[in-house]
């Protein structure tokens, strides 16, 4: 093989103080911009290194300075649209700030997050963004805490960990949101969630997740404000693939006594409930009521548009990093921060409750009639 086609060598500190003419601890001071050099130095040094496309040893440059200039995040699920928006405010901000992004997926899974942020740590991250799996569970972030490393907790609270945490607390509107279904005359309200649990939802369930236990918080302080028992039964956890989702969904809506409106904890747990709903040949909201939470531009892109819960995601990323970027440099937290709130958004896929009687049988053998369509026309309110 000949020279020309074999790998090129890595341009090297050493190859730039040849090119300048300077010493190599010269040229390390002033790729670094650190200690004292000289501005003719410095001009002679820059040019060469661009002549040379000399790219600097991240991890070189990280063990002499102690920085790596670079953030770990730890997230739940990057399929998740509320995921997915939250580090695109984390990533946008990070990068003006000079930092990269390296982000770990664990699929809610408290071992995979444990071994998520050793692995960040091993790589020298100057600071974490975590959205906890557990707001229980959380020996190895109090770790991260105590060793002084910059830490940001994301949408979830960390029981006894003091420190910086960006999150929308969501039981005042999810109260809000179950009053309007009440208003409605809905008395069967469904919720589902991805959160994993060992048994079915009931009075005494320890929910570990700060975010998840909210908004049930919200939802039975509705009920409780009307006088009316709560439908225990009709919250359902450990929804899992969307098999599972369109599966809890059509049990929920085949009871004797059926759900009438279904709030969904999240958009992707929202798209296999829909589908569900359009599989069992079913109309929104004339069959049944739906709710979700975040609003994405599809929700407004259905026919009806869909009633949701807006969260400002993009902003709770771009708080949590710029939170932690703070940190990582010394300084106080900013003031001015936006505030974080969640609103409700009523569109048109809340209505009364219907007097049908449960799911129709045939439905559940696989009837696809279109009881509920995504229209590309439909224009964004």
């Amino acid at each position: 093989m000949s020279s020309n086609n074999s790998r090129r060598r890595d341009v090297t500190v050493a190859d730039v103080a040849r090119a300048a003419g300077v010493s190599k601890a010269q040229a390390a001071r002033a790729l670094g911009n650190y200690g004292a050099v000289s501005d003719d130095v410095k001009e002679r040094v820059l040019a060469a290194a661009e002549e040379l496309s000399y790219r600097p040893n991240e991890l070189a440059r990280s063990m002499n300075t102690g920085k790596s200039h670079t953030i770990g995040v730890v997230v739940g699920d990057i399929e998740n649209p509320h995921f997915g928006l939250a580090t695109r405010g984390i990533t946008d901000t990070a990068k003006k700030g000079g930092y990269n992004v390296i982000l770990v997926n664990t699929d809610e899974e408290q071992d995979a997050e444990i071994d998520a942020v050793q692995v960040l740590l091993d790589k020298r991250v100057d600071g974490l963004i975590v959205a906890p799996a557990s707001s229980a569970e959380t020996q190895h972030l109090q770790r991260v805490y105590e060793s002084g490393r910059p830490l940001v907790l994301l949408d979830r609270t960390a029981q006894g960990l003091p420190v910086e945490t960006i999150a929308v607390n969501t039981t005042g509107i999810s109260r809000v949101a179950t009053q309007y279904l009440l208003d409605r005359g809905h008395r069967r309200v469904a919720f589902i969630s991805t959160l994993k649990a060992e048994s079915p939802f009931s009075e005494e369930t320890q929910v570990e997740s700060s975010q998840i236990s909210e908004r049930l918080e919200g939802m039975k302080r509705a009920f409780s404000d009307n006088g009316l028992p709560f439908p225990y039964d009709l919250v359902r956890l450990n929804a899992g693939d969307a098999d599972s989702i369109r599966n809890i969904t059509r049990e929920l809506l085949a009871l004797a006594d059926p759900a009438t409106a279904v709030v969904a904890s999240d958009g992707l747990i929202a798209l296999s409930v829909l589908g569900a709903i359009q599989d069992l040949g079913l109309s929104i909201p004339e069959d049944v009521s739906f709710l979700m939470y975040d609003d994405f531009a599809w929700t407004r892109l259905t026919t009806p548009p869909l009633t949701v819960i807006a969260q400002p995601v993009y902003d709770m990323g771009v708080a949590a990093a710029t939170a932690l970027i703070h940190q990582i440099q010394g300084r106080k937290s900013p003031n001015s921060l936006p505030a974080l709130e969640a609103q409700l958004i009523q569109r048109g896929s809340v209505g009364p409750p219907s007097a049908r009687p449960n799911a129709r049988p045939e439905a559940m053998e696989g009837d696809t009639s279109p009881g509920y369509i995504l229209s590309s026309t439909s224009e964004l309110n």
